[in-house]
């Protein structure tokens, strides 16, 4: 084998990602028939502070609350309730995308997996459970419980440290977002692997290697090429 350990990215890289769903579940509890309109809004908030917590400048906790901070002052509820309410609203409609199950049943025993998410905590264990693939995962590197999000490199050098990894080049970093999981594992020493979903990269940042299949990086961890 090529690698000795993959660290994979978790929304849009191993598992779906329907925020709108997950929203439009969440807000049935309260009644609320979430539109594409209320989506548009709640995005408007919700990207710049993404951003703004990439960057560090924002805490995991200001984020989760600060985007439902309106929605909270409407319903007469605490943003918090809200946020621990759509994180189990989209840990209850996860899905592995196309592919994940069979690329890990083959490649289990011969590699070793770990994931780094600058998601949260509340959805991780759950829905790694729910889909049935928390056995074939070592760890999971969640940015809110060490302070650091991806691209900083210090939740790479976080997760290089429970995989007890010497030689960098033995570890490949597989996601679908150039800016976080690409830049971050390059900045880190490590090689990269973009999982494309078919879009084109107009970005500076050029991977290791770009796939549009996870069919594609068991070629490339058996050392076949693609």
């Amino acid at each position: 084998m090529k690698y000795q350990w993959i660290f994979f990215d978790a929304d849009e890289t191993l598992f779906s990602f329907d925020s709108f769903r997950g929203l439009q579940q969440m807000f049935a509890q309260y009644h609320v028939e979430f539109t594409q309109q209320h989506f548009a809004d709640y995005q408007t908030v919700n990207q710049p502070l993404w951003q703004a917590y990439h960057q560090g400048k924002i805490s995991a906790d200001e984020l989760q609350t600060t985007r439902f901070n309106q929605w909270a002052q409407h319903l007469s509820r605490q943003p918090s309730e809200l946020n621990h309410a759509y994180l189990i609203a989209m840990a209850d409609i996860c899905r592995p995308l196309e592919g994940v199950e069979q690329m890990l049943q083959t490649l289990s025993g011969k590699v070793r997996f770990g994931i780094i998410t600058n998601g949260f905590h509340a959805m991780q264990d759950l829905r790694l459970q729910k889909t049935g693939l928390k056995p074939h995962f070592e760890f999971v590197v969640v940015s809110e419980n060490i302070g650091l999000p991806k691209p900083h490199h210090g939740i790479f050098e976080h997760a290089l440290s429970l995989a007890e990894v010497g030689d960098k080049s033995a570890v490949l970093m597989v996601g679908d977002t150039l800016e976080t999981d690409i830049l971050g594992g390059q900045n880190s020493g490590l090689d990269t692997c973009w999982l494309s979903h078919g879009k084109a990269n107009h970005s500076a940042i050029q991977p290791t290697y770009h796939i549009a299949s996870m069919e594609q990086l068991i070629q490339i961890v058996q050392g076949q090429g693609v």
